[in-house]
Order: C-alpha cells, then structure tokens, then sequence
C-alpha cells in the first residue's frame, strides 16, 4: 500500500491548525503541523503540498514560502490569508470551506504534474493549450477566460464554489458581487451543452459548478 501524501501545514491559530490537521487526515493525508516559522522550516519533507498560514507567527507567509522553495521546496504552496492579501504565491483567502481547501489542492496537485494536456469533457477532448474543445468534427473554440473556467473545473473533479472559481479565473476576492461568472458560464452552455437550459456537462450545484463525470 503506498504511503499516504505528505502536507506541511504551517499555522499558529492552535484551534485552526488542530481543525485542518484532523480534516486533512480524515481526508487520507500524513499532516507535518508547524505552530510558526521556526517549526516549519525544520520540518523534513518531501511534502504534497504546503499550507502556510499569512501572516504566520515570526514571519511573513509570503517571504516564508519563497524561503522554503529556495531551501530545495519543490511542491505547490498555498497561503490562507485575509481577503485583501497581496501575495506573489497561490492563496486561499479566510474564512473557506474545507471542500473549498480540497478543490484547492487538487487542482494544484493537476496544475503541478503538468494539467495542459489534452482530457475528456463529455463528448469532448479539450486541448487547454489551442483554447479548443473537439468531437469528430466539431470544433468549440474558446476564450481565455472559458478555457480558465473548464480547467479548473476539470483539475478539481468535484463541484468549485462560486467564490472560488471568481478567485483562480479573475482573482477577485470572495466579498466581490459580480455577475461576471454567470454570464460566461451560460455563454460556455451555449457553445457546449445540446440544450443549454437541461446542462449536461457544465453543472450548477450547492452554490458553485461542476463537470459531469
């Protein structure tokens, strides 16, 4: 049986790190928790993923995270941080839910292993790099955003909160009211879906979407 992943998990909220340590375990994860800078950088890898609290105690989230990479950290890294956080690393701004967390590190995890190549949509192949979806002959070209919008859906394989989804393809902040995402996911229905109004690849459910299996 292989080993379960490895996540470094670097937050000094005591009841926080405790509560994710558990979620993450729960979901098949090796957690390696560190309370502040120090611990975290003493904790051996290799690691999945690291969670980096930002700010965390001693230091600046950000600096931490581009310190750990310069000492030979190779996997992704993602920050908890507050809603208006300027970071130059992947971020997941509080409060989230952790299904939000587990969508986050999948598709990071995808996006790490080299998530371009072409998969299966429905009856589609979509080519992320040609900004095209293709069966037999048809041929669905796509814009950059719609392109953004179904590989992240695809690279999470579970339903993406709204919020989430207005975050990695636009970067606007969770308090944001838009109906940006709206209009480009029915016009994404209408270049895709045999009848856009019954969507049978490009799903809506519990307040985010999702592709079919």
């Amino acid at each position: 049986m292989p080993s379960p992943a490895r996540i470094l998990l670097a937050e000094s909220d005591d009841v926080l790190r405790a509560s994710l340590a558990e979620q993450l375990q729960h979901e098949g994860y090796e957690v390696v928790a560190a309370r502040d800078d120090g611990e975290a950088r003493a904790a051996t890898g290799p690691f999945a993923f690291a969670i980096i609290a930002h700010p965390i105690a001693g230091a600046d989230g950000d600096r931490l995270a581009a310190e750990l990479r310069g000492n030979g950290l190779s996997c992704p890294v993602l920050l908890l941080t507050q809603s208006d956080a300027q970071t130059s690393q992947e971020s997941l701004a509080r409060p989230f839910r952790v299904s939000a967390l587990l969508a986050r590190l999948h598709a990071l995890s995808t996006h790490h292993a080299g998530g371009d190549s072409s998969v299966r949509i429905g009856p589609y192949t979509f080519h992320p790099s040609a900004k095209l979806l293709q069966a037999g002959s048809r041929k669905v070209r796509l814009t950059e955003k719609e392109t953004n919008i179904l590989k992240f859906l695809h690279a999470s394989a579970g339903t993406v909160p709204r919020d989430i989804l207005l975050h990695e393809v636009w970067g606007y902040g969770p308090a944001v009211a838009t109906h940006t995402l709206e209009t480009h996911i029915y016009r994404l229905r209408k270049k895709i879906e045999e009848d856009p109004g019954k969507a049978q690849i490009l799903l809506t459910e519990g307040g985010g979407y999702r592709l079919s299996a």
